[in-house]
């Protein structure tokens, strides 16, 4: 095969298009009608009261600990296994951030670990677990620590829009604060770059509505003194331009009408994909029966004591064969900047062997059966040899 397979890609339609050309046409390509539009149709979809849409997935959870008041030294707690925005939006707040290790099976933020490390006795300001490859975290079994100790909860939807737990759908927030999702053209939907918060608080919907736009509010009911006029704003704090355009959130509310089938077709490709790999030497993903994963990703874990090849060999030679497997991710306490604040190998021993034999391989809306096939048989070749 010589044509390129991506771990992920995007599926635009002519729909789609059209919805970009139609807000370009408008009188509004930003701070515009169409952000509202999209919010309140993600608020609708997750069932939950209020939607935030923001520039990032990673301005998204920096908003969420500002609104959650998080302050310098305070403890943020998250996932060796994410991407670094998930503790960098502590530090970009002034906290400390520590990690909790993984469950070995769903990769998810262990519960174990998380009840060994709260009765250590220093207790987080903010917990965000992180719904790895689209499957919930046990959240609910999460937010009864919140409850006993007192700590906060963001979740890291960031893979997971359109999954569900315990028949919900992620991002209701019942179980949480508040909730952000991304919209990277890998993800299940993609508004190019931009993310969501959603929250069932009006306090913290409403801090975030200032802080996402320089903390600047033009609410008369919120200002310190008399209403000047129509003209007349106000900044309240210190906030940021994190704001998405009209053209983002017209693709997004688009995009969002094929959401399910997106989801459909992904999860018909990972039960395919079960069936295809159940006899090679390789750990699949568990699913915790109160979940229903969206497969943002597809993870397989090597086993590499049945194998006469190395990890980095597989890989390679995946990428050779034009599939553009990767790697999710790298343990954040294991990234430079991290060590030089003090972490270490071996702080997080269940991540760290997930890191040495885990891989993702394509999943997305437009991978064909022959495709998954070719993945497969070239799978098969490599580490039969």
């Amino acid at each position: 095969m010589n044509k390129y397979i991506p771990y992920g890609k995007q599926n635009i339609s002519q729909e789609d298009i059209n919805a970009v050309i139609e807000i370009l046409r408008s009188d509004w390509l930003t701070q515009g009608p169409t952000i509202e539009k999209f919010e309140q149709a993600i608020a609708d979809y997750c069932g939950v009261k209020y939607a935030v849409a923001v520039s990032s997935a990673t301005a998204g959870l920096h908003l969420s600990c500002l609104a959650l008041e998080l302050g310098e030294n305070e403890l943020l707690w998250t996932s060796p296994i994410t991407f670094v925005a998930s503790a960098n939006c502590g530090l970009y707040c002034r906290a400390k951030v520590d990690f909790v290790d993984i469950n070995p099976y769903t990769y998810n933020l262990s519960l174990e670990r998380l009840t060994e490390k709260l009765k250590q006795g220093k207790i987080p300001k903010i917990v965000i677990p992180v719904h790895l490859a689209g499957q919930s975290c046990e959240i609910d079994q999460i937010y009864q620590l919140s409850q006993q100790y007192g700590f906060r909860i963001i979740e890291d939807a960031s893979h997971a829009i359109g999954a569900e737990y315990q028949g919900k759908k992620v991002g209701n927030c019942q179980y949480s604060d508040l909730t952000v999702f991304s919209f990277h053209p890998v993800k299940i939907i993609t508004t190019g770059e931009g993310g969501i918060i959603t929250t069932n608080n009006e306090q913290l919907y409403q801090k975030l509505i200032r802080l996402r736009t320089h903390g600047i509010t033009r609410n008369p009911d919120l200002m310190t003194e008399e209403f000047h006029g129509g003209w007349y704003y106000q900044q309240l704090e210190l906030g940021f331009n994190y704001r998405i355009t009209d053209i983002q959130a017209g693709l997004g509310l688009s995009q969002l009408k094929r959401l399910d089938e997106f989801v459909s077709k992904r999860r018909y490709l990972a039960q395919r994909y079960n069936q295809l790999l159940a006899d090679l030497p390789l750990t699949l993903s568990y699913q915790h029966p109160d979940t229903n994963s969206s497969w943002h990703l597809y993870i397989i874990r090597l086993k590499l004591d049945e194998i006469s090849k190395s990890h980095q060999e597989v890989f390679e030679e995946l990428r050779k064969a034009n599939i553009g497997v990767n790697l999710h991710y790298i343990p954040v306490h294991l990234q430079p900047y991290y060590q030089n604040l003090g972490f270490n190998d071996g702080d997080f021993a269940e991540s760290e062997s997930y890191y040495r034999s885990s891989l993702s391989i394509p999943l997305y809306y437009d991978l064909t059966e022959d495709d998954q096939d070719y993945i497969v048989n070239t799978l098969k070749n490599i580490l039969s040899k």
